[in-house]
């Protein structure tokens, strides 16, 4: 199973911007050297009581020269925001810098806000985000290359660099809504999913769904599936399970009012119940966070709940969410980290 670690370059209180960047690139560091598979990048925009991380190319190209073994993903470039060209371009660059070490995962996000801060309709996102990725396949296997569509249009273009990795980096794909397990199942692509705006129970019938149209549509095996979830290890289970509670109750809340509010926002579809998600989330309480959202506890009961989870899920890896809600402090995450990769790792290796 591959393990990764989930980053939104946390902005935490108090601190400035630089002090922001400096303790994130600090525990890819330790991420490195503690042998960790991957280092997921997240992208956010317009939210500076959270994030720094709203270019996420180039934060990977600068991981990319600080790091010599350690896959660098995105988690998810946000597609309908992009200009096809320019970020085809920059990912390929990325690939070459990183030695090929880049996976590109993609996705339409579940927030329109930052949709109107570019000045673009949220409702278009899903026509958008399929037109910008047949562009990049097209510039990253073409030599030239043309294209007629809704809203771009490209004649005899030339992309250079082309990737590094044949015939491009791996694709990954963020799924949320039931209707896009299908489709993602049907174009035989690697996906996300999450615990989120679910639980960890909604995902079964859900991934039946991917594999079945997965296998309809001849793809060979069964489909990859990816679980990006809050993970928190310590020494002991009291320390586990207390010491990420406050982190972790004012993460659900502050995305359960975003939902909430995202549900009155142009382009939010019945079929996605934000309404109802963002009410779950702001009444959740911290047991049934355990249960159903999260994996904490010591080394020896984390490899059991991911054991769990692989088997019901059919997981090939996961996105480890260390510090989800921004309160853990940074020694405990690198602890939690050190634990992650030192004592559960090795348990699912050949």
């Amino acid at each position: 199973m591959e393990f990764g670690m989930f980053h939104e370059f946390q902005r935490r209180e108090g601190q400035t911007e630089a002090e922001a960047f400096a303790e994130s690139f600090a525990q890819v560091d330790a991420a490195e050297a503690a042998g960790l598979d991957v280092m997921w990048l997240a992208e956010l925009h317009n939210a500076p009581e959270r994030s720094v991380l709203a270019a996420p190319l180039a934060i990977a190209s600068a991981i990319a020269t600080r790091t010599r073994r350690m896959k660098i993903g995105i988690a998810v470039q946000v597609l309908p925001l992009c200009h096809p060209l320019r970020i085809a371009e920059e990912a390929a660059t990325v690939d070459h810098i990183s030695g090929g070490r880049l996976i590109f995962g993609v996705g339409r996000s579940g927030f329109p806000r930052t949709y109107q801060a570019y000045g673009i309709s949220y409702a278009e996102s899903r026509e958008r985000m399929v037109e910008v990725l047949e562009i990049i396949k097209r510039a990253w296997t073409q030599e030239r290359f043309s294209f007629h569509g809704q809203f771009y249009n490209f004649e005899n273009v030339c992309l250079v660099p082309k990737p590094l990795q044949r015939p491009y980096p791996e694709l990954r794909l963020a799924v949320n809504s039931p209707d896009t397990f299908q489709q993602s199942g049907e174009q035989g692509m690697p996906i996300f999913v999450a615990t989120r705006l679910g639980d960890l129970n909604e995902l079964v019938p859900n991934l039946r769904v991917y594999r079945e149209a997965w296998k309809a549509a001849g793809h060979p095996g069964g489909g990859k599936v990816y679980l990006r979830v809050p993970v928190y290890l310590a020494a002991t289970e009291r320390q586990a399970r207390e010491e990420p509670r406050e982190s972790i109750m004012y993460f659900y809340r502050y995305l359960g009012q975003r939902i909430e509010d995202s549900a009155r926002q142009e382009g939010a579809r019945a079929i996605e119940n934000r309404a109802e998600r963002g009410a779950r989330l702001l009444s959740i309480d911290y047991d049934e966070a355990l249960r159903s959202k999260i994996v904490v506890g010591t080394p020896a009961m984390v490899v059991d709940r991911l054991g769990e989870l692989q088997r019901e899920l059919g997981l090939s890896g996961i996105l480890a969410e260390l510090n989800c809600g921004m309160r853990i402090p940074a020694d405990r995450v690198l602890t939690s980290l050190h634990l992650l990769c030192r004592d559960v790792m090795p348990h699912f290796r050949p």
